[in-house]
């Protein structure tokens, strides 16, 4: 008798086993183990709960489920708590147990919700391998209020084969997602590397890891002093740009990331997007250089798996060194630039600077030493020389635009020495001491200059105000006059300029703001982010 019942016992694991190396869809094959398994025991109803956290679970298969359990889409089966749940959930069900009374067989009951068909027990047996847990296995006969010894080591065997196949297929679903989330990643990588500014860079990271990994939330945040600023983010499909600053105590999560420069998850309440229970905050830097922090946001609790992270850590990453590359690329055709200016600096004061003073010196000699006064040629001989000084002037201005001479001296004395050079009177103050990166002065030179000569072209006035604002983490250049000034909507004849303006401050991730009114002057103010 013994030898046949274990014949029996291999044939039932021998038939399990079977059915679980058939596929590896977690719910076709808990279906169809279950059916299996009822089969073989000549037992007639059985479910399997998956439980993902201490409170939620899923009734994935069920077979033969008494009508009672099985009204309104089987509300009572996937819904609430019940005994042998709160038990596993407490760890006290750690092996197959005898007799369950179900609590949903009498709820089901009192509510009278239909005909149990006489399915009053259950015998339950968890769902583990190599030391984790995934659910449990009930299965259950009319009339049955006790199950063997025999019996439940049987259920206990078979709940070890079901839990080694659910830990093996939620690897093979695990790794097949990270080879899919990596692929998206070579994608977003891909098109980030051919940006030319950083503010593309941003772009590109926020609305394709929001549309291509399907997180309603994704933001980058920049520190301000002791804030955070929103530069930009995606939101339930729309990029948006924000330039919002908010406490850093309102995002613990993104002051953490940033000081710890470590990747902090959380399941806490994020305000900006309240629907959201889960977030992932990395920090993007290159070496001591702390650029920002890149923060996903997802609606279910503990969404984030671990090629999820991995893939997501590997976008900062990537984020991180493409905007260094810009910065260095900018860094080069600037140097580049600033030779070719310098040479071009040397040749005109080299020859036509001498030209032009030889020219004036000759013409001034030729009216001096007329034997005979002749006004019309002494007229001609003097127009000469105004001419050639005139020309001189504008030469040294010009030569001081390629190559501002001072600089060395700092970039408020140069931009001081040029109005004063283009006849404006200039009234400077600074606030903040710093020693600034040469790429970052030579930028700010460059918008000051532009916007000087603005002031002496369009303001009709000579006062104008330049300030500079260094802080710890940027640095602002304030040109200010009280000139005629102009409709923003409506002028043209600044646009090149200010296109120059605003393309050199956004490829260094920073911004230029132009308020002007008519009759009320212009204020241009470009802000230029400071790196550790």
């Amino acid at each position: 008798m013994e030898d046949k019942q274990h014949e029996q016992e291999l044939l039932t694991l021998k038939a399990i086993a079977e059915t679980l190396n058939r596929s590896t869809d977690l719910e076709k094959m808990l279906q169809a183990v279950l059916e299996e398994l009822l089969s073989v025991t000549g037992l007639t109803s059985g479910w399997i709960f998956l439980t993902h956290d201490r409170s939620s679970f899923t009734c994935t298969a069920d077979s033969h489920l008494p009508q009672a359990l099985s009204q309104n889409n089987k509300q009572l089966m996937c819904s609430g708590s019940c005994w042998c749940l709160n038990r596993y959930w407490d760890g006290r069900l750690k092996e197959a147990v005898n007799i369950i009374e179900c609590k949903r067989l009498e709820d089901a009951t009192k509510l009278k919700l239909g005909n149990t068909e006489g399915l009053t027990h259950h015998a339950t047996v968890p769902l583990a391998a190599a030391g984790e847990t995934f659910g449990l296995l009930n299965v259950g006969s009319p009339g049955k209020e006790q199950f063997s010894d025999e019996e439940l080591t049987l259920l206990e065997s078979v709940a070890f084969q079901i839990g080694t196949a659910i830990k093996r297929t939620l690897l093979f679903e695990s790794e097949q997602k990270r080879g899919e989330n990596f692929s998206k990643l070579e994608t977003i990588t891909r098109e980030l590397w051919k940006q030319e500014r950083i503010d593309h860079i941003i772009d590109i990271v926020i609305n394709r890891t929001g549309k291509c990994y399907g997180w309603p939330f994704v933001g980058f945040f920049v520190k301000e002093g002791n804030d955070f600023l929103l530069s930009k983010h995606h939101i339930d499909g729309e990029k948006s740009l924000s330039k919002e600053c908010y406490a850093k105590e309102e995002l613990p999560m993104i002051d953490q990331a940033f000081d710890e420069q470590q990747t902090v998850e959380t399941t806490s309440e994020f305000s900006l997007y309240p629907e959201a229970a889960s977030t992932l905050s990395l920090p993007v830097s290159v070496k001591d250089e702390h650029i920002g922090v890149l923060l996903v946001a997802n609606e279910k609790d503990n969404a984030f798996e671990s090629s999820e992270k991995d893939v997501t850590k590997a976008i900062a990453d990537h984020m991180a060194l493409a905007i260094e590359h810009v910065k260095l690329n900018y860094k080069k055709q600037e140097l580049l630039l600033a030779e070719e200016r310098n040479r071009l600096a040397r040749d005109l004061h080299d020859s036509v600077s001498q030209k032009l003073f030889s020219l004036s010196m000759t013409a001034r000699g030729a009216r001096s030493s007329q034997k005979e006064e002749n006004p019309v040629l002494t007229d001609a001989l003097s127009d000469i020389q105004q001419m050639a000084q005139d020309a001189m002037r504008e030469m040294r201005t010009l030569i001081w635009q390629l190559r501002p001479a001072g600089m060395e001296a700092g970039l408020m004395t140069s931009l001081n020495s040029y109005a004063t050079g283009l006849n404006l009177e200039p009234h400077s103050e600074t606030e903040g001491i710093k020693e600034l990166p040469r790429f970052i002065e030579e930028a700010l030179w460059r918008v000051g200059q532009e916007a000087l000569n603005n002031v002496h072209n369009h303001a009709n006035v000579k006062d104008v105000r330049i300030s500079l604002e260094i802080q710890e983490k940027q640095v602002a250049l304030t040109i200010q006059d009280s000139g005629k000034g102009f409709d923003p909507t409506t002028h043209s004849s600044l646009t090149l300029g200010i296109q120059g303006m605003k393309e050199r401050t956004e490829l260094l991730g920073g911004s230029l703001e132009i308020n002007s009114i008519p009759t009320q002057g212009t204020t241009v103010k470009a802000v230029l982010p400071l790196m550790k």
